[in-house]
């Protein structure tokens, strides 16, 4: 019987070139060493790519530079310095690992007062907005023709946002007037939908309304978009609450949660807070191994492929 010997074990790439001096043993061991070195070399790889993730990313620093701040996770702003809310979010950290199916969060928050002001939540109007990371997009047009669905236009959008929620406690367009819902980028008329500056001067205002609106659709139906004009309740005379589903093909990475307060269409005040997605488990590994080392990656999922098929070889031919 064969044994791999040591110093292959601990340098695989003496295995590679074994395999290139013995060319003539066949195909299926020259597979197995194949598979052999790749989970020799997974361990390393493994541990190579935990160890660049936990490395902070200094290349971009300089002596001269101002330390990093934290950015902090709620904030609140008062515009008329009367009325304030503060609100919060059932989590701020969600994990997202191979079996994630969605999850549900929960924002709740109070209308602070102050005591000239009689407790009458019938005459506030809260919106709150959650908003994933801006992402570039590209919206195609298809056409029939001849018998065959084919692209006939495209638009790129250089942001958009990747995951867009919104809910009140009615209609927003009963809330406040339309040049203040575009001022303040609530609802999805007036998401900040960016076209890349080359396509403003050879498309019209109503072809770009056209591929937003497409966009908007096809987010919806994916229910990577939400509204609910009744999606806010208030318990009591000042605590509100509101739920959003988080669908299973939501993106990872932060979202940003606004909570307006508006009374009689005036702002009065806002709050912000933010929750984030990441990846966990396996999940995490797989990412970080595709993105940092793809080349390796393409090598290992090849090398599972031809093993795969090597086993089904191996039970059909015993039949």
């Amino acid at each position: 019987m064969h044994k791999t010997p040591s110093n292959i074990i601990q340098n695989p790439s003496g295995l590679f070139q074994t395999l290139l001096r013995r060319p003539s043993q066949g195909l299926s061991v020259t597979l197995a060493q194949i598979l052999l070195l790749a989970f020799l070399a997974l361990p390393s790889t493994i541990s190579v790519a935990l160890a660049q993730e936990s490395k902070p990313d200094v290349k971009n620093q300089t002596a001269d530079a101002p330390p990093v701040r934290t950015l902090q996770r709620n904030t609140a702003i008062s515009f008329t310095g009367d009325e304030t809310v503060e609100a919060d979010v059932s989590t701020h950290s969600i994990a997202v690992t191979s079996g994630f199916s969605g999850t549900k969060i929960i924002i709740f928050g109070t209308v602070n007062r102050p005591l000239k002001i009689a407790p009458d939540p019938s005459v506030y109007d809260v919106v709150v907005a959650v908003e994933g990371n801006s992402v570039p997009l590209i919206t195609r047009r298809k056409s029939r023709v001849l018998g065959m669905w084919i692209n006939i236009g495209s638009l790129r959008f250089d942001s958009a946002p990747s995951y867009y929620t919104i809910a009140s406690t009615r209609p927003i367009e009963e809330i406040a007037n339309e040049s203040v819902l575009e001022r303040l980028r609530i609802g999805f008329e007036h998401l900040a939908l960016q076209v890349e500056p080359a396509q403003l001067t050879k498309r019209s205002l109503e072809e770009i309304l056209e591929y937003k609106n497409a966009v908007i659709r096809l987010k919806r139906k994916k229910d990577l978009y939400q509204k609910q004009d009744h999606g806010v309740n208030f318990i009591g005379k000042s605590l509100f609450r509101s739920s959003f589903d988080l669908p299973a093909n939501v993106p990872v990475g932060p979202l940003k949660a606004s909570i307006f307060l508006f009374r009689e269409g005036k702002l009065l005040a806002k709050f912000t807070s933010q929750v984030e997605l990441r990846r966990e488990g396996l999940q995490r590994l797989l990412h970080n191994l595709a993105f940092n080392y793809p080349l390796l990656y393409g090598m290992l999922v090849v090398m599972l492929a031809a093993l795969a098929g090597l086993t089904a070889s191996a039970i059909f031919r015993n039949k």
